[in-house]
């Protein structure tokens, strides 16, 4: 038997197929080839055509089959994860009334500060977990004053996953974990959030019925069959969040248990057991794949825009013209702990939440021109991205989170064993490092929800571990003291 995934993103569309005995890939494909195209039609507005989405599925769906050659009626569940806290509007008879307004459009920025403001935000942050912000309720705020004829004519608002589970069975549903990222979801109530949507003046009705996220969410239309070249009656039986499946992808289920990537920019997601949120509203708290009201899990989410791209700046930039990432990692392992006391602060990419959505910049401390060279910074840089992950790490432990655990896949910064080694240093944490992406976690998420696997625990039983970084004990003073000195330029800047 094999499972189906697909991974819903803002850039391409991924399928792939897992047997489900081994756990082995046999086929993955995306389109487009080229990132898909954003409709910007004004500055700060992203937009994207879900129908869009549909047809790349559609190529990358046949990429499979052809690539793999297995049999569509070999397929025993199809699992969705998708780019989160996007907005699709149908009328009754489901037909797409405008262009999905995705997660990174910041129209709505304005209507969750007013919502925050006026509901107040003790209230907010107690029942939603975090501020409106520019989440999918606060978008559809701005359409309904913006566009109330369309608003008129929506029957139910959708995810993009809700969107594509729709297409692929006819029915419309969502989860709590996909209500919480859109701030639908009272986590005090156990219900839909009935004092924003009364704010914003929304009624209840839009939303859809809500299953659980591993359950079955349809089953593949006759129509959608003759579409896919699927066989009709197939399950969908799981549909995620791609930050929430990326930690299921790396099996990461469990209070202290973290996924963490570090490619342009830097995402920590840690699993915490209890229902809490940070008073300052740096991270975003949602529902996890797990969470229930009985067995809270919930996903908290720390985004760091500063990251790999401040490795990119330096191979541009500081090293010489050809030099690979790893010849950097090689120079940079030359320097000392604490790269001889420079630090570098990684945020040159804009502003930061857990900053207090400052823009603090990028900028480089300690430089002594008799003693520094090329290495320290290399070093410097990479520690940089470190500590601003440690800093994270810190706000979600005050919310009660012991980290114990770290999962990423073997990429990107990953690669490099100062960064590894520097994580688990400074975290005091196991680094686990895995072969996966999003949409093997999906087609895993399936098994899950199709009862093919009893739990996450035979589901990931055969994910390989490529390799695993222990924290070194006598090494962990070194580390700490770096971060303490790195921290230190953070707490000057605030007090410019």
């Amino acid at each position: 038997m094999y499972l189906l995934g697909y991974d819903i993103g803002s850039s391409s569309v991924k399928a792939s197929i897992v047997d489900a005995c081994s756990g082995k890939c046999a086929a993955s494909a995306f389109f487009p080839k080229n990132e898909a195209a954003i409709i910007a039609l004004r500055s700060g507005w992203a937009e994207q055509e879900p129908s869009s989405w549909w047809d790349s599925l559609k190529l990358a769906t046949a990429a499979v089959f052809e690539e793999s050659g297995v049999s569509p009626v070999d397929i025993g569940a199809i699992g969705i994860s998708y780019q989160m806290h996007g907005l699709v509007c149908v009328d009754r008879e489901m037909n797409v009334l405008r262009p999905s307004i995705i997660w990174c459009d910041s129209r709505a920025v304005s209507y969750g500060r007013n919502a925050f403001d006026s509901i107040g935000h003790g209230k907010c942050l107690s029942h939603l977990l975090n501020s409106p912000g520019n989440f999918t309720a606060s978008k559809l705020a701005w359409v309904k004053e913006n566009e109330p004829e369309l608003y008129s004519r929506i029957y139910k608002i959708m995810l993009p996953g809700d969107y594509i589970a729709m297409k692929l069975t006819g029915e419309i549903g969502t989860t709590v974990s996909g209500l919480s990222e859109g701030m639908f979801w009272d986590f005090k109530e156990n219900a839909p959030a009935d004092f924003l949507l009364d704010f914003y003046g929304i009624d209840a009705s839009l939303l859809p019925p809500v299953r659980p996220t591993f359950s079955e969410h349809g089953r593949v239309s006759a129509k959608a069959a003759e579409e896919l070249g699927l066989e009709k009656g197939i399950p969908v039986t799981y549909k995620a969040g791609d930050q929430p499946n990326n930690a299921l992808s790396l099996n990461v289920f469990n209070p202290g248990e973290i996924a963490s990537t570090a490619g342009t920019s830097g995402v920590v997601y840690g699993v915490l057991g209890q229902v809490a949120y940070d008073p300052e509203s740096r991270v975003n708290t949602f529902a996890h794949v797990n969470h229930t009201a009985d067995n809270a899990r919930l996903g908290v989410l720390l985004c760091i825009n500063g990251t790999g791209i401040l490795n990119s700046w330096m191979r541009r930039n500081v090293a010489p013209e050809g030099m690979t990432y790893a010849d950097m990692n090689e120079i940079a392992s030359e320097a000392p702990i604490g790269s001889g006391g420079v630090s570098i602060l990684p945020f040159g990419n804009g502003a930061e939440r857990m900053l207090g959505d400052r823009s603090a910049g990028c900028s480089v401390h300690g430089v002594n021109f008799n003693l520094h060279g090329r290495a320290h910074l290399m070093r410097a840089a990479q520690e940089g991205i470190v500590f601003s992950f440690k800093y994270g790490i810190d706000i979600m432990e005050q919310m009660g989170m012991n980290v114990k655990k770290i999962h990423a896949g073997y990429a990107n910064m990953f690669l490099s064993p100062v960064f590894r080694k520097t994580f688990a240093g400074v975290t005091g944490a196991v680094i686990e490092l895995y072969d996966t992406d999003g949409s093997v976690g999906a087609a895993r998420g399936a098994g899950i929800g199709a009862g093919i696997y009893r739990d996450n625990t035979e589901a990931f039983s055969t994910l390989a571990r490529l390799s695993a970084e222990e924290p070194s004990q006598s090494d962990s003073e070194a580390y700490l003291e770096a971060y303490e000195i790195w921290k230190s330029h953070i707490n000057l800047n605030d007090n410019q």
